[in-house]
């Protein structure tokens, strides 16, 4: 319509400019009186174009998930205050951090905290809000209170059997999973034990690294103790490197330890790792509007 009335003009002008007598030849514009109606045209059909919101097919190359097992450790000594605020909460603030490096797409994660006991707190899931709620609830102290017996011992064994226990339960509810499974332990360390020898003799069996993370300094501090008396002298704990480190070698893991380098980097080298160990999952078919890429900065532009 708008080209038969442009047409339509063109035709009176030349009519005009043959039959008309005049010193001065009259000149009439191309296309200026139809300039509002080819704006407006434009951008009726833009905005038709945007809503349909055009699509082309390109394939994407997607790394399988992991499932990532978090062990943490809960007992007294987790409560000393030689690193910002206390361990505890130290490594409460670490895993934040963590749940941030993850896609939360095909990764999974599962919580499990120990001291003497366990006590698993969320099963595999792909829900970051389970995970960061849990977070928030436990940012303020461990749940093991210090008054009680059970909280002053690290059991890291228990606490990696209690790991392979939440992968035993997920495959029995779900089915063998695709992903790669791998244990983040968050401790201060303890004296090693054949105890912890046959824990991780089963997770090397099962193909599961541990990556450990210390949490702590060398020189450490006293545990706080709210039913000490005055026959029983203070107790200091002090992170032990050691035992920590042979517990990540021994399963294939790798041992890091907070204030060494950021939280970041430490959370990113661990879920590269298990990008690694998942590999290739798929290449699928993946939709991607067309108007962003005309949106997009091209590389390379200053």
């Amino acid at each position: 319509m708008w080209g038969r009335q442009l047409a339509a003009r063109r035709r009176d002008a030349h009519r005009l400019t043959s039959r008309r007598q005049v010193p001065v030849r009259e000149r009439f514009p191309v296309i200026a009186p139809a300039m509002f109606p080819l704006c407006l045209v434009l951008a009726v059909a833009l905005l038709v174009v945007a809503i349909a919101r055009p699509r082309i097919v390109t394939a994407l190359v997607r790394t399988g998930g992991a499932d990532v097992v978090v062990l943490l450790d809960g007992s007294a000594s987790m409560s000393v205050a030689d690193v910002d605020g206390n361990r505890w909460q130290r490594a409460v603030q670490f895993l934040h951090t963590f749940g941030d490096s993850l896609g939360w797409q095909r990764d999974r994660i599962a919580l499990t905290l120990f001291a003497r006991i366990a006590a698993p707190q969320v099963r595999l899931t792909s829900d970051p809000n389970t995970y960061f709620f849990f977070l928030d609830h436990m940012a303020a102290g461990s749940p093991f209170p210090l008054e009680d017996d059970t909280t002053w011992d690290t059991n890291i064994a228990l606490g990696i059997d209690w790991g392979l226990r939440v992968i035993d339960k997920d495959e029995e509810l779900r089915g063998p999973s695709e992903n790669a499974g791998l244990f983040v332990l968050l401790s201060d360390g303890q004296s090693w034990s054949g105890v912890v020898d046959e824990s991780l003799a089963a997770v090397r069996t099962r193909g599961f690294p541990v990556f450990v993370v210390g949490v702590g300094t060398a020189a450490g501090g006293i545990i706080p103790d709210p039913l000490r008396s005055q026959n029983r002298p203070p107790v200091r704990s002090r992170l032990d490197r050691a035992s920590l480190t042979r517990i990540a070698t021994a399963t294939g893991g790798q041992y890091f330890e907070l204030g060494r380098a950021s939280d970041a980097d430490i959370a990113v080298r661990i879920v590269d790792a298990a990008r690694r160990r998942a590999g290739p999952a798929s290449v699928e078919p993946q939709r991607q509007d067309i108007y962003l890429l005309t949106l997009s900065p091209r590389r390379g532009r200053r």
